[in-house]
């Protein structure tokens, strides 16, 4: 018996391996499993890192078929996304493709992009912004303005912002262009009292009677400055030195409601018999005739308005002389 269990002794000490490299139970079964995970879990681990980029790659050709015919920018990231990548045949192809593609038709795009390229205009006006003042800002204010007519309408929208905004006065111009005879001074000068309160529209009047008599008042005094002068132009552009300011703000809070200049001017104009002629309403009349121009530096219309007053400020400045003294000299007749 003895010697029987001296070989089986024999036989486990050669045949099984040492226990301190088993498990706990001493299974080898445990042990090749153990193998085989560990053998799996290295595999998954070097095949992880080609799903995701496989994943992001086709996530970044749909992205690219669906935002390169509106964005360019969003196209050229996406295709360069899908080039980068290692991950196939098929993502380079893509992105490639839509490369050629906007190459093709490359006068196409800069075009499309120009038109969707949104204006820059000055702060104060939105997307959201009344049309008709939209287009008053980039046709109309800050335009250098030498018609005494003209002169004398805009000062009459300048003196009713204390009542109505601009966007209000602009869609009721007619109005006012019929009531007041087109602006004409000579005309305006000889309304009666019951002339005044009739400019009504809509069962009211059109401005507060203050405003109203001030007007009359301001086409009198304008008569005799035409007399003086030879033009109401004439008058006002002195305030200048005959040439437009050029303020060149960034932002809308740097533009004044009032300047040393329109309390010179308003000062003046008090003192020659004008009503309603405070330095606000002679400063916003001095920004939409040009006078001054207040468009912000990043607006569209601020380069604008200044190579058109370079081009064009000689000529009308000579023309408009002729044509301001002939109006002077009618108006004299009048009387």
């Amino acid at each position: 018996m003895s010697g029987a269990t001296k070989l089986q002794s024999a036989t486990k000490q050669v045949h099984e391996p040492p226990r301190a490299i088993l498990g706990p139970t001493g299974n080898r079964a445990r042990v090749l499993e153990e193998a085989r995970r560990k053998i799996e879990v290295l595999r998954k681990s070097q095949q992880k890192p080609k799903k995701p980029v496989e994943k992001m790659s086709q996530a970044a050709v749909k992205n690219n078929f669906s935002v390169d015919s509106t964005c360019s920018s969003d196209s050229s990231s996406s295709s360069s996304s899908g080039v980068s990548s290692s991950s196939g045949k098929n993502v380079k192809h893509y992105g490639i493709k839509k490369v050629k593609d906007v190459r093709n038709g490359r006068e196409i795009l800069d075009v499309s992009s120009k038109k969707e390229r949104p204006v820059k205009r000055c702060d104060w006006i939105t997307p959201n912004s009344d049309p008709l003042y939209m287009s008053f800002h980039d046709e109309e204010w800050g335009v250098p303005v030498y018609d005494d007519r003209k002169l004398f309408e805009l000062l009459v929208y300048s003196q009713a912002l204390a009542e109505l905004s601009w966007p209000a006065i602009l869609h009721m111009r007619d109005i006012f262009r019929k009531l007041f005879d087109n602006f004409d001074p000579s005309s305006i000068a000889q309304f009666t009292e019951k002339k005044l309160l009739s400019l009504r529209f809509n069962g009211n009047l059109l401005l507060s009677e203050p405003k109203l008599r001030a007007v009359v008042e301001n086409a009198k005094q304008m008569l005799k400055i035409q007399q003086e002068f030879g033009s109401f132009g004439n008058y006002c552009w002195r305030f200048v030195n005959q040439k437009p300011l050029r303020n060149g703000f960034r932002y809308a809070r740097q533009v004044p409601v009032k300047t040393p200049k329109a309390e010179l001017m308003s000062k003046d104009l008090m003192q020659r018999g004008f009503r309603c002629v405070g330095p606000t309403a002679v400063y916003s009349f001095m920004q939409v005739a040009g006078f001054v121009n207040d468009h912000l530096k990043a607006c569209f219309r601020y380069q604008e308005c200044n190579v058109d007053v370079k081009k064009d400020f000689k000529p009308k400045s000579e023309e408009t002389e002729k044509v301001t003294e002939a109006l002077g000299n009618t108006c004299v007749s009048h009387d």
